[in-house]
């Protein structure tokens, strides 16, 4: 006779697999948490030819599995966000077509290498040309290219984002460099300003001054020192001015 399931063994046996789904849980979040940054495929676990509807399929499934009120794991939250991301990329055509292009360029850049390491090896480049590309398309399937592929999409959006990182730095120096241009101009005019209105303001007493110069013509002001006259003759009759003829 079978043995008959026991309450302890169906209890025991729902703690086993809640122990198991939670396991599940966290070694999904910690391979979230370990994906290449700017690879948004590789977060959702997708394949780069995968529609927008695998990536929305994809993404109710693995939020799911991480959501934050489902999964102990501390770091839920952050992964649960970085699939929000992921999958808010993948949707947004310009986005995905920026990462497509970068996917392309790794994939002819794998396929010139592989080029060039088949024509030193005669029997594949025979075979090739046989199945007339067959050959490819099943090397293009296999893990091993698959791998090939994923680490060589990393390369270039690693590159690219250097490149515009590098780019964005040059641009806010630039930025920088105009606006303190700017302000200097600015308080190079807001100086000049300063000396018109100065020179402006004191129009009036300059004005005063040279009236009362014109007024009082060669009369000496009080505590001024009248400069001493220059004679005509020198005593010692060494020299002479000659006297300025007028008219």
């Amino acid at each position: 006779m079978g043995e008959t399931a026991t309450p302890d063994d169906d209890l025991l046996l729902k703690t086993f697999f809640a122990e198991v789904s939670e396991v599940e849980r966290d070694n999904e979040v910690a391979r979230i948490l370990s994906c290449f940054k700017l690879n948004p495929f590789e977060y959702l676990n997708l394949p780069f030819d995968s529609s927008p509807e695998d990536v929305k399929k994809q993404y109710r499934k693995l939020s799911l599995l991480v959501h934050p009120d489902k999964c102990k794991h501390p770091q839920a939250k952050e992964a649960f966000g970085a699939l929000a991301k992921a999958q808010q990329l993948l949707l947004d055509q310009q986005e995905r077509d920026y990462i497509l292009s970068q996917v392309m360029a790794a994939k002819d850049e794998l396929r010139a290498k592989r080029k060039k390491q088949l024509k030193k090896d005669t029997a594949s480049k025979i075979k090739s040309l046989v199945d007339e590309g067959k050959y490819e398309q099943i090397h293009e399937r296999s893990e091993e290219f698959q791998l090939e592929l994923k680490l060589k999409v990393r390369e270039i959006l690693t590159e690219q984002e250097w490149r515009r990182r590098k780019m964005q730095m040059r641009i806010s120096e630039e930025e920088g460099r105009l606006k303190k241009d700017e302000e200097e101009q600015k308080e190079m005019w807001k100086r000049k300003r300063e000396h018109e209105e100065q020179w402006e303001g004191t129009r009036e007493q300059r004005v005063s001054s040279w009236r009362d110069f014109m007024k009082s013509g060669k009369k000496v002001k009080k505590g001024e020192t009248r400069p001493p006259k220059l004679k005509t003759e020198d005593p010692n009759k060494s020299y002479v001015q000659r006297p300025v003829k007028r008219g």
